[in-house]
Protein backbone atom coordinates (compact mmCIF):
# COMPACT_ATOMS: atom_id res chain seq x y z
CA UNK A 1 0.00 0.00 0.00
CA UNK A 2 1.65 3.28 -0.96
CA UNK A 3 -0.67 6.14 -0.78
CA UNK A 4 0.48 9.38 -1.26
CA UNK A 5 -0.74 13.03 -1.27
CA UNK A 6 -2.30 14.30 -3.93
CA UNK A 7 -0.83 17.40 -5.13
CA UNK A 8 -1.80 17.32 -9.17
CA UNK A 9 -4.51 16.89 -11.07
CA UNK A 10 -2.52 14.25 -12.87
CA UNK A 11 -2.19 12.36 -9.41
CA UNK A 12 -6.17 13.29 -8.60
CA UNK A 13 -6.95 10.92 -11.85
CA UNK A 14 -4.44 8.37 -10.97
CA UNK A 15 -5.89 7.95 -7.35
CA UNK A 16 -9.69 8.20 -8.48
CA UNK A 17 -8.19 5.11 -10.94
CA UNK A 18 -7.05 3.07 -8.21
CA UNK A 19 -9.83 3.76 -6.05
CA UNK A 20 -12.23 2.51 -8.80
CA UNK A 21 -10.29 -0.80 -9.02
CA UNK A 22 -10.15 -1.16 -5.28
CA UNK A 23 -14.27 -0.67 -4.69
CA UNK A 24 -14.45 -3.49 -7.95
CA UNK A 25 -12.20 -6.00 -5.47
CA UNK A 26 -14.96 -5.93 -2.55
CA UNK A 27 -12.42 -5.73 -0.13
CA UNK A 28 -12.73 -7.79 2.94
CA UNK A 29 -13.10 -6.27 6.13
CA UNK A 30 -9.60 -5.18 8.07
CA UNK A 31 -7.92 -6.54 4.83
CA UNK A 32 -5.05 -4.46 3.24
CA UNK A 33 -6.96 -3.28 0.29
CA UNK A 34 -9.70 -2.40 2.64
CA UNK A 35 -6.68 0.06 4.50
CA UNK A 36 -5.90 1.02 1.57
CA UNK A 37 -9.07 1.84 0.14
CA UNK A 38 -10.50 3.89 3.37
CA UNK A 39 -6.82 6.18 3.65
CA UNK A 40 -7.00 6.55 -0.35
CA UNK A 41 -10.66 8.23 0.14
CA UNK A 42 -9.51 10.34 2.57
CA UNK A 43 -7.05 11.75 0.37
CA UNK A 44 -9.13 12.25 -2.41
CA UNK A 45 -11.49 14.07 -0.40
CA UNK A 46 -8.98 16.35 1.25
CA UNK A 47 -7.48 17.31 -1.93
CA UNK A 48 -11.31 18.11 -3.50
CA UNK A 49 -12.33 20.28 -0.38
CA UNK A 50 -8.90 22.68 -1.40
CA UNK A 51 -9.58 22.50 -5.28
CA UNK A 52 -13.44 22.21 -5.86
CA UNK A 53 -15.68 24.82 -4.91
CA UNK A 54 -18.74 23.48 -2.59
CA UNK A 55 -22.05 22.53 -4.16
CA UNK A 56 -24.26 24.90 -3.12
CA UNK A 57 -27.71 22.89 -1.78
CA UNK A 58 -30.67 23.60 -4.17
CA UNK A 59 -33.68 24.70 -2.20
CA UNK A 60 -36.26 23.14 -3.81
CA UNK A 61 -34.47 19.78 -3.65
CA UNK A 62 -34.08 20.44 0.12
CA UNK A 63 -37.85 21.33 0.52
CA UNK A 64 -38.89 17.98 -1.23
CA UNK A 65 -36.23 15.75 0.47
CA UNK A 66 -37.68 17.37 3.91
CA UNK A 67 -40.99 16.32 2.43
CA UNK A 68 -40.31 12.91 2.03
CA UNK A 69 -38.57 12.59 5.18
CA UNK A 70 -41.63 13.75 7.03
CA UNK A 71 -44.33 12.31 4.68
CA UNK A 72 -45.71 15.74 3.93
CA UNK A 73 -48.08 16.58 0.63
CA UNK A 74 -48.01 19.80 -1.30
CA UNK A 75 -51.52 20.50 0.72
CA UNK A 76 -49.31 20.41 4.18
CA UNK A 77 -47.11 23.31 2.60
CA UNK A 78 -49.66 25.63 2.46
CA UNK A 79 -49.25 26.63 5.97
CA UNK A 80 -45.65 27.49 4.76
CA UNK A 81 -45.73 28.71 1.49
CA UNK A 82 -49.19 29.62 0.30
CA UNK A 83 -51.91 28.52 -1.66
CA UNK A 84 -51.61 25.10 -3.46
CA UNK A 85 -51.02 26.76 -6.60
CA UNK A 86 -48.36 28.64 -4.83
CA UNK A 87 -47.05 25.82 -3.57
CA UNK A 88 -47.00 24.25 -7.21
CA UNK A 89 -45.59 27.11 -8.96
CA UNK A 90 -42.52 27.43 -6.02
CA UNK A 91 -41.88 23.16 -6.30
CA UNK A 92 -41.96 23.34 -10.21
CA UNK A 93 -39.82 26.71 -10.18
CA UNK A 94 -41.66 29.06 -11.22
CA UNK A 95 -42.08 31.40 -8.37
CA UNK A 96 -39.16 31.80 -6.27
CA UNK A 97 -39.63 31.93 -2.72
CA UNK A 98 -40.17 35.21 -1.23
CA UNK A 99 -38.79 36.31 2.75
CA UNK A 100 -41.73 34.77 4.59
CA UNK A 101 -41.74 31.71 2.70
CA UNK A 102 -37.96 31.15 3.90
CA UNK A 103 -39.09 32.31 7.12
CA UNK A 104 -42.03 30.04 7.99
CA UNK A 105 -40.06 27.28 6.39
CA UNK A 106 -37.22 27.67 8.29
CA UNK A 107 -39.04 28.06 11.28
CA UNK A 108 -41.70 24.94 10.90
CA UNK A 109 -39.72 22.30 8.97
CA UNK A 110 -36.52 23.22 9.99
CA UNK A 111 -34.76 23.76 7.05
CA UNK A 112 -31.71 26.18 7.09
CA UNK A 113 -32.50 29.51 5.91
CA UNK A 114 -28.90 30.03 3.90
CA UNK A 115 -30.33 27.15 2.31
CA UNK A 116 -33.62 28.28 0.91
CA UNK A 117 -31.94 31.27 0.05
CA UNK A 118 -31.04 30.82 -3.52
CA UNK A 119 -30.91 33.80 -5.39
CA UNK A 120 -31.54 37.23 -2.93
CA UNK A 121 -31.86 39.20 -6.11
CA UNK A 122 -34.99 37.03 -6.34
CA UNK A 123 -36.35 37.44 -3.73
CA UNK A 124 -39.37 39.54 -2.66
CA UNK A 125 -39.24 41.53 -0.19
CA UNK A 126 -42.76 43.36 -0.09
CA UNK A 127 -45.52 42.09 2.43
CA UNK A 128 -48.02 39.57 0.70
CA UNK A 129 -51.60 39.88 0.37
CA UNK A 130 -53.90 38.84 2.18
CA UNK A 131 -56.50 37.77 -0.39
CA UNK A 132 -59.16 36.41 2.24
CA UNK A 133 -59.86 40.19 2.64
CA UNK A 134 -61.35 40.74 -0.36
CA UNK A 135 -64.93 41.10 -0.26
CA UNK A 136 -65.14 37.08 -2.33
CA UNK A 137 -68.49 36.69 -1.89
CA UNK A 138 -69.83 39.90 -3.36
CA UNK A 139 -67.20 39.57 -6.55
CA UNK A 140 -68.39 35.65 -6.88
CA UNK A 141 -71.83 36.68 -6.95
CA UNK A 142 -70.95 39.31 -9.67
CA UNK A 143 -69.45 36.84 -11.93
CA UNK A 144 -65.42 37.81 -11.13
CA UNK A 145 -64.80 34.24 -10.48
CA UNK A 146 -66.88 32.83 -13.57
CA UNK A 147 -68.52 29.67 -12.91
CA UNK A 148 -67.31 29.15 -9.29
CA UNK A 149 -69.61 28.98 -6.37
CA UNK A 150 -69.05 27.98 -3.05
CA UNK A 151 -68.90 28.18 0.70
CA UNK A 152 -67.36 31.46 2.60
CA UNK A 153 -64.56 28.72 3.77
CA UNK A 154 -64.37 27.55 0.23
CA UNK A 155 -64.30 30.82 -1.03
CA UNK A 156 -61.23 31.76 1.62
CA UNK A 157 -59.52 28.47 0.78
CA UNK A 158 -58.91 29.54 -2.77
CA UNK A 159 -59.06 33.30 -2.34
CA UNK A 160 -55.63 33.80 -3.79
CA UNK A 161 -56.05 31.54 -7.08
CA UNK A 162 -59.52 32.97 -7.37
CA UNK A 163 -58.25 36.71 -7.57
CA UNK A 164 -54.98 35.82 -9.21
CA UNK A 165 -57.01 34.50 -12.00
CA UNK A 166 -59.33 37.57 -12.27
CA UNK A 167 -56.72 40.38 -12.10
CA UNK A 168 -54.88 37.92 -15.16
CA UNK A 169 -57.53 38.29 -17.04
CA UNK A 170 -57.82 41.85 -17.03
CA UNK A 171 -54.82 43.81 -17.76
CA UNK A 172 -51.60 41.14 -17.26
CA UNK A 173 -49.15 43.52 -17.37
CA UNK A 174 -50.53 45.98 -15.06
CA UNK A 175 -52.76 43.66 -12.08
CA UNK A 176 -50.78 42.06 -9.40
CA UNK A 177 -49.17 42.56 -5.59
CA UNK A 178 -47.78 45.77 -7.28
CA UNK A 179 -50.95 47.07 -8.49
CA UNK A 180 -52.97 46.49 -4.95
CA UNK A 181 -49.87 48.03 -3.11
CA UNK A 182 -50.21 51.53 -5.16
CA UNK A 183 -51.55 53.90 -2.96
CA UNK A 184 -55.34 55.21 -3.71
CA UNK A 185 -56.40 58.93 -3.54
CA UNK A 186 -59.74 58.83 -1.30
CA UNK A 187 -62.06 61.38 -0.39
CA UNK A 188 -64.34 60.72 2.64
CA UNK A 189 -63.50 60.45 6.25
CA UNK A 190 -65.25 57.29 6.91
CA UNK A 191 -62.32 54.82 7.64
CA UNK A 192 -63.29 52.87 4.12
CA UNK A 193 -61.92 49.28 3.11
CA UNK A 194 -59.03 49.92 0.96
CA UNK A 195 -59.20 46.20 -0.57
CA UNK A 196 -63.28 46.46 -1.09
CA UNK A 197 -62.52 49.55 -3.09
CA UNK A 198 -59.56 47.83 -5.14
CA UNK A 199 -62.07 45.02 -5.95
CA UNK A 200 -64.55 47.36 -7.35
CA UNK A 201 -61.99 49.42 -9.10
CA UNK A 202 -60.80 45.79 -10.84
CA UNK A 203 -64.79 45.56 -11.47
CA UNK A 204 -64.87 48.86 -13.39
CA UNK A 205 -61.92 47.79 -15.32
CA UNK A 206 -63.29 44.64 -16.33
CA UNK A 207 -65.70 46.49 -17.87
CA UNK A 208 -63.76 49.13 -19.05
CA UNK A 209 -61.72 46.58 -21.39
CA UNK A 210 -64.67 45.67 -23.28
CA UNK A 211 -65.62 49.07 -24.62
CA UNK A 212 -63.90 50.32 -27.92
CA UNK A 213 -63.41 53.73 -28.26
CA UNK A 214 -63.67 55.33 -31.58
CA UNK A 215 -61.80 58.42 -30.83
CA UNK A 216 -58.90 59.04 -28.85
CA UNK A 217 -58.77 61.35 -25.94
CA UNK A 218 -57.19 64.75 -25.77
CA UNK A 219 -55.83 66.68 -23.17
CA UNK A 220 -57.57 69.83 -22.47
CA UNK A 221 -60.59 68.62 -23.63
CA UNK A 222 -62.68 68.95 -20.92
CA UNK A 223 -63.02 72.66 -20.16
CA UNK A 224 -65.53 74.53 -17.94
CA UNK A 225 -67.57 75.86 -21.36
CA UNK A 226 -67.65 71.80 -22.49
CA UNK A 227 -69.02 70.48 -18.75
CA UNK A 228 -71.65 73.15 -19.48
CA UNK A 229 -72.72 72.25 -22.56
CA UNK A 230 -72.63 68.64 -21.28
CA UNK A 231 -74.44 69.48 -18.35
CA UNK A 232 -77.51 70.92 -20.86
CA UNK A 233 -78.27 66.98 -21.29
CA UNK A 234 -79.61 66.66 -17.86
CA UNK A 235 -82.56 67.97 -18.93
CA UNK A 236 -83.47 64.55 -21.09
CA UNK A 237 -84.79 61.73 -19.82
CA UNK A 238 -82.39 59.86 -21.19
CA UNK A 239 -79.75 62.32 -20.20
CA UNK A 240 -77.45 60.39 -17.94
CA UNK A 241 -77.22 57.70 -20.64
CA UNK A 242 -77.03 60.53 -23.51
CA UNK A 243 -73.88 62.11 -20.99
CA UNK A 244 -72.54 57.95 -21.61
CA UNK A 245 -72.75 58.52 -25.42
CA UNK A 246 -71.43 62.38 -25.71
CA UNK A 247 -68.19 61.44 -23.24
CA UNK A 248 -67.59 58.03 -25.57
CA UNK A 249 -67.02 60.43 -28.38
CA UNK A 250 -64.87 62.53 -26.82
CA UNK A 251 -62.31 58.98 -25.53
CA UNK A 252 -63.77 58.96 -22.07
CA UNK A 253 -65.42 56.09 -20.34
CA UNK A 254 -68.13 56.56 -18.54
CA UNK A 255 -68.63 52.84 -16.55
CA UNK A 256 -71.50 52.60 -13.92
CA UNK A 257 -70.77 49.74 -11.20
CA UNK A 258 -72.71 49.47 -8.12
CA UNK A 259 -70.57 50.05 -4.77
CA UNK A 260 -69.00 47.09 -2.59
CA UNK A 261 -70.12 47.56 1.29
CA UNK A 262 -67.51 49.12 3.32
CA UNK A 263 -66.62 51.37 0.37
CA UNK A 264 -69.08 54.68 0.72
CA UNK A 265 -68.28 55.29 -2.52
CA UNK A 266 -70.16 57.89 -5.24
CA UNK A 267 -67.72 57.62 -7.94
CA UNK A 268 -63.90 57.64 -9.10
CA UNK A 269 -61.88 58.75 -11.80
CA UNK A 270 -59.07 56.31 -13.08
CA UNK A 271 -56.93 55.42 -16.37
CA UNK A 272 -57.28 52.28 -17.81
CA UNK A 273 -54.66 49.37 -18.87
CA UNK A 274 -54.33 51.43 -22.15
CA UNK A 275 -54.20 54.48 -20.49
CA UNK A 276 -57.57 56.03 -21.40
CA UNK A 277 -59.35 58.19 -18.91
CA UNK A 278 -62.64 56.04 -17.22
CA UNK A 279 -65.32 58.26 -15.22
CA UNK A 280 -66.92 55.55 -12.96
CA UNK A 281 -70.26 55.75 -11.01
CA UNK A 282 -72.15 53.16 -8.45
CA UNK A 283 -75.54 55.32 -8.52
CA UNK A 284 -75.37 54.77 -4.22
CA UNK A 285 -77.86 57.77 -4.49
CA UNK A 286 -79.39 56.64 -7.56
CA UNK A 287 -80.87 60.68 -8.40
CA UNK A 288 -80.71 63.06 -10.86
CA UNK A 289 -78.74 65.90 -9.02
CA UNK A 290 -76.24 63.12 -7.34
CA UNK A 291 -75.54 61.72 -10.87
CA UNK A 292 -74.93 65.36 -12.45
CA UNK A 293 -72.48 66.43 -10.05
CA UNK A 294 -70.30 62.92 -9.29
CA UNK A 295 -70.37 63.07 -13.16
CA UNK A 296 -69.08 66.45 -12.94
CA UNK A 297 -66.63 65.78 -10.25
CA UNK A 298 -65.11 63.23 -11.49
CA UNK A 299 -64.49 64.67 -15.16
CA UNK A 300 -62.85 67.56 -13.43
CA UNK A 301 -60.66 65.28 -11.66
CA UNK A 302 -59.82 64.08 -15.14
CA UNK A 303 -59.55 67.53 -16.50
CA UNK A 304 -57.01 68.79 -13.46
CA UNK A 305 -55.37 65.94 -11.94
CA UNK A 306 -55.60 62.58 -13.73
CA UNK A 307 -51.95 61.70 -14.63
CA UNK A 308 -49.91 58.07 -14.88
CA UNK A 309 -48.71 58.96 -11.49
CA UNK A 310 -51.87 59.44 -9.62
CA UNK A 311 -54.49 57.11 -12.04
CA UNK A 312 -56.99 56.48 -9.43
CA UNK A 313 -59.06 59.16 -7.50
CA UNK A 314 -62.36 57.88 -5.63
CA UNK A 315 -64.74 59.82 -3.86
CA UNK A 316 -67.56 59.07 -1.02
CA UNK A 317 -69.16 62.82 -1.76
CA UNK A 318 -71.52 62.89 1.53
CA UNK A 319 -68.22 63.67 3.15
CA UNK A 320 -66.22 67.29 2.73
CA UNK A 321 -62.81 66.98 2.05
CA UNK A 322 -60.07 69.77 2.38
CA UNK A 323 -57.76 68.58 0.36
CA UNK A 324 -56.80 70.75 -2.37
CA UNK A 325 -57.88 68.57 -5.49
CA UNK A 326 -60.84 67.93 -4.01
CA UNK A 327 -61.75 71.49 -2.95
CA UNK A 328 -60.75 71.91 -6.97
CA UNK A 329 -62.63 69.39 -8.23
CA UNK A 330 -65.92 70.40 -6.50
CA UNK A 331 -65.83 74.06 -7.18
CA UNK A 332 -65.20 72.99 -10.90
CA UNK A 333 -68.11 71.02 -10.91
CA UNK A 334 -70.71 73.68 -9.12
CA UNK A 335 -69.35 76.19 -11.62
CA UNK A 336 -70.13 73.83 -14.83
CA UNK A 337 -73.67 72.69 -13.08
CA UNK A 338 -74.62 76.81 -11.85
CA UNK A 339 -72.41 79.39 -13.25
CA UNK A 340 -71.33 81.15 -9.91
CA UNK A 341 -72.53 84.58 -11.16
CA UNK A 342 -76.08 82.79 -11.48
CA UNK A 343 -75.86 81.43 -8.18
CA UNK A 344 -75.35 84.11 -6.05
CA UNK A 345 -77.58 86.10 -7.53
CA UNK A 346 -80.36 83.32 -7.33
CA UNK A 347 -83.68 84.13 -6.12
CA UNK A 348 -84.39 80.43 -4.83
CA UNK A 349 -81.81 80.85 -2.27
CA UNK A 350 -83.88 83.16 -0.66
CA UNK A 351 -87.16 81.78 -1.21
CA UNK A 352 -86.68 78.10 -1.31
CA UNK A 353 -89.51 77.86 -3.25
CA UNK A 354 -90.00 75.30 -5.97
CA UNK A 355 -91.19 78.06 -8.80
CA UNK A 356 -87.88 80.15 -8.22
CA UNK A 357 -86.02 77.09 -8.60
CA UNK A 358 -87.56 75.81 -11.46
CA UNK A 359 -86.79 79.07 -13.04
CA UNK A 360 -83.00 78.85 -12.36
CA UNK A 361 -82.88 75.81 -13.77
CA UNK A 362 -84.97 77.23 -16.96
CA UNK A 363 -82.91 80.01 -17.33
CA UNK A 364 -79.12 77.81 -16.82
CA UNK A 365 -81.09 74.87 -19.19
CA UNK A 366 -80.34 72.49 -16.73
CA UNK A 367 -82.73 69.49 -14.73
CA UNK A 368 -84.32 71.28 -11.33
CA UNK A 369 -83.07 68.62 -9.64
CA UNK A 370 -79.30 69.89 -9.74
CA UNK A 371 -80.77 73.45 -8.40
CA UNK A 372 -82.63 71.62 -5.62
CA UNK A 373 -79.79 69.31 -4.97
CA UNK A 374 -77.44 72.26 -4.59
CA UNK A 375 -79.88 73.91 -1.99
CA UNK A 376 -80.48 71.06 -0.25
CA UNK A 377 -76.56 70.60 -0.03
CA UNK A 378 -76.01 74.21 1.34
CA UNK A 379 -79.07 74.66 3.58
CA UNK A 380 -78.31 71.03 4.83
CA UNK A 381 -81.73 70.38 5.04
CA UNK A 382 -82.16 66.95 3.03
CA UNK A 383 -86.15 67.23 3.13
CA UNK A 384 -86.25 70.76 0.86
CA UNK A 385 -87.86 70.61 -2.60
CA UNK A 386 -88.43 66.90 -2.45
CA UNK A 387 -91.22 66.88 -5.65
CA UNK A 388 -88.17 68.78 -7.71
CA UNK A 389 -85.49 65.83 -6.65
CA UNK A 390 -87.87 63.14 -7.57
CA UNK A 391 -87.89 59.50 -6.87
CA UNK A 392 -85.04 57.08 -6.12
CA UNK A 393 -83.69 55.15 -8.98
CA UNK A 394 -84.04 57.77 -12.06
CA UNK A 395 -80.70 57.06 -13.20
CA UNK A 396 -80.06 53.38 -13.43
CA UNK A 397 -83.27 52.96 -15.13
CA UNK A 398 -81.98 54.73 -17.98
CA UNK A 399 -79.12 52.34 -18.48
CA UNK A 400 -81.15 49.63 -18.25
CA UNK A 401 -82.83 49.90 -21.25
Amino acid sequence: MDVKIIKSAEDYEAAMTRLSALMSLDPQPNSKEENELELLALVIRDFERQTVPPVKADPIESILFRMDQMQLSRKDLEPYIGSISKVSEVLSRKRPLSLSMIRRLNQGLGIPADVLIEDVACVDEAPEIDYTRFPLKEMMDRGCFGNFKGSAQKLKDYAEDLMSGFMRELQPKQMGAAFLRAPLHQRGDRQADELAIQAWRMCVLRKAKDVRLVREYKKDTITLAWMRELARLSVFNEGPRLAQEHLARHGILLIIEKHFRRTFLDGAAMLDGAGRPVVALTLRHDRIDNFWFALMHELAHVALHLTPDASFFSDDLDRSNSQAVEEEADAMAQAALIPPESWDAARVRQTLASEDAVALAEEIGIHPAIVAGRLRHETKDYKLLNRLIGKIGQVSVTFAQ
